[in-house]
């Protein structure tokens, strides 16, 4: 089977014959492949295991025909390196056992040794680099994101101590960003440099804040790491996360090839708030899976058509998959993200000559 590089091609805003397409957790509970595994294994058992943890994430690839392939991991492997204490707790998310609160416990977290604590991340890239036939996605959950769970202690949807920490103690909220930073562009290089073919960094709850205060205490830390890792010739993609629709005109100097938009923006509107410089990844509200397959097709249709406006668009959701999801449904809408938007370019092309 010839290699996909669709999504390469897009991504560098290169004209191609149909969209690419791929969806956040794709590897996950929706399938009831996927679900039997689970019973067998955790999350953390199942990416210490290289040869486990890349068959979840090979399986989208064959069930759906999605475009690229994303690492099947978890935001939190890395911290495990820094001597963070933490679990996935089943329903709630990740918990950490010595929350972060003062400067003694930032001063403990040590630097990510990637080859002594996340080597078994590293295998599985270097084994999904040789069997995949499509481009594998790796992926680095950005600072702000890490530190509300650090932070808090578990997921929070107020981040009180999280912001008591941000506008009370910048002192220490900027030595964390530093050490999470310094994670992110470490992990991110190893993984490239191992077989990832494109990064994302996930900043899901960044839109908690007010644009003001991302510019200020976060913005910095993301220019940052994009700048850190410009040498790297692979599409780099920022996810800021849900609500995220007001930060996007703060995101012109960061070299990121991709931005990530949820569904509270359009793609027109998220275009002309990036400005051209972006390729643009989103944007389909996850719970639309919910409706009937036309209603799906037509919110679809929708999104394809402003995405082919410019080059440079790959479909894909708003936010991750729910394990309601269908993935009839799925393969569905991946077949007609393709057809439709095959017809649609043509037409498109056919129209300006």
């Amino acid at each position: 089977m010839a290699y996909n590089n669709t999504f390469i091609e897009a991504s560098f805003k290169r004209q191609v014959d149909r969209l690419p397409v791929w969806y956040m957790r794709q590897a996950g509970r929706y399938d009831p492949e996927y679900r039997k595994i689970k019973e067998k294994y955790t999350l953390l058992e199942i990416c210490k295991q290289p040869e486990l943890a890349a068959e979840v994430t090979m399986l989208p690839i064959r069930k759906l025909g999605v475009d690229a392939a994303i690492l099947y991991s978890d935001i939190m492997n890395p911290v495990a390196s820094l001597g963070v204490d933490f679990d996935i707790v089943k329903d709630i998310g990740p918990v950490i056992a010595n929350p972060i609160r003062s400067a003694a416990d930032i001063e403990r977290l040590t630097p990510i040794d990637v080859d002594k604590d996340l080597s078994h991340i590293m295998e599985t890239i270097r084994i999904l680099d040789h069997e995949l036939q499509v481009p594998l996605i790796t992926f680095a959950g950005a600072p702000f994101t890490i530190a509300s769970y650090l932070i808090e202690g578990r997921p929070s949807k107020s981040y009180i101590r999280t912001k008591e920490m941000m506008y009370g103690e910048p002192a220490l909220w900027f030595a964390l960003m530093d050490k999470l930073g310094d994670m992110v562009i470490t992990y991110v290089r190893h993984q490239i440099e191992n077989g990832g073919k494109a990064f994302q960094v996930f900043d899901s709850w960044v839109g908690a804040l007010a644009p003001q205060d991302f510019k200020y205490y976060v913005l910095p830390t993301i220019t940052r790491i994009f700048d850190e890792l410009s040498d790297l010739k692979v599409p780099k993609i920022y996810f800021p996360g849900v609500s995220s629709g007001e930060l996007l005109p703060t995101l012109h100097e960061v070299k990121a090839d991709i931005i990530g938009l949820d569904w509270r923006v359009s793609i027109t509107e998220g275009r002309l708030r990036l400005g051209e410089k972006f390729a643009v990844q989103g944007n389909l509200d996850p719970y639309v899976l919910t409706a009937p397959m036309d209603t799906i097709k037509e919110y679809a249709k929708d999104i394809i058509d402003q995405g082919i406006q410019s080059p440079g668009f790959i479909f894909n959701l708003g936010h991750g998959l729910f394990p309601e999801a269908s993935i009839e449904k799925l393969k569905e809408l991946t077949d007609f993200v393709h057809e439709y938007s095959e017809q649609a370019i043509r037409a498109q092309k056919s129209t300006v000559f």
